[in-house]
């Protein structure tokens, strides 16, 4: 029988220096040989794209907060049935770029959507498909809206509600972490080297 994908995704808010790691995860792959592809959430495939530029576009400011959940489990379904679900089951490993933690953060928790709803949709959208493991970056919003505007980014529609919802995200990210040994929450206030040490001391354990 063929050995099933592993499963990585990263999560924290926006500005924690994901993307950095992300790619260095990535990178690291590359050098072990490792069969794998990387994907983002939402977006990934060509209704995903579609349906990002709608969810971050900020002259949608008047989109309800369910509507936005809804937009967001669309395109995982599509994303987990087009491109995770059949690189794992062939053997090949995927690194996402968020997944359904981040749903329930942002929409369950910093929305007040509440768990029971968006565990639900979560389950739905990704047929009960979880990450093997998840690196969550965890830093405080003011650190990370310094970050962004160094880089001098223009901000999403999510990211101009401002650090306010920024820390109600990253304290329902301490709570999914909390739930489940699964998330390894990770000081994204450490240099870069620090936490790609640490994150690939994680990685030894699961590869």
């Amino acid at each position: 029988m063929m050995e099933k994908g592993i499963f990585i995704t990263f999560e924290g808010i926006d500005g924690c220096g994901k993307s950095t790691q992300f790619n260095r995860v990535s990178e690291y792959f590359k050098t072990l040989g490792k069969k794998f592809i990387v994907v983002r959430e939402p977006g990934g495939t060509a209704v995903g794209e579609k349906i990002r530029e709608i969810l971050l576009d900020k002259k949608n400011d008047s989109m309800t907060s369910l509507a936005e959940l809804l937009l967001y489990e669309a395109a995982r379904a599509q994303i987990t049935e087009e491109v995770i679900k059949p690189a794992l089951e062939e053997g090949t490993s995927v690194l996402c770029d968020r997944f359904f933690d981040s749903t329930s953060a942002y929409q369950g928790y910093a929305r007040g959507l509440g768990s029971e709803l968006t565990d639900t949709l979560n389950k739905i959208a990704t047929a009960g498909i979880k990450p093997d493991i998840t690196f969550l970056l965890d830093l405080d919003s003011q650190t990370a809206y310094d970050r962004r505007h160094v880089r001098g980014e223009a901000e999403d529609r999510l990211e101009a509600l401002g650090n306010s919802f920024q820390d109600k995200v990253r304290a329902g990210y301490l709570e999914c972490a909390k739930a489940d040994d699964r998330i390894k929450v990770i000081d994204a206030s450490a240099t870069p080297d620090e936490i790609f040490e640490e994150i690939k001391k994680w990685l030894c354990e699961i590869l």
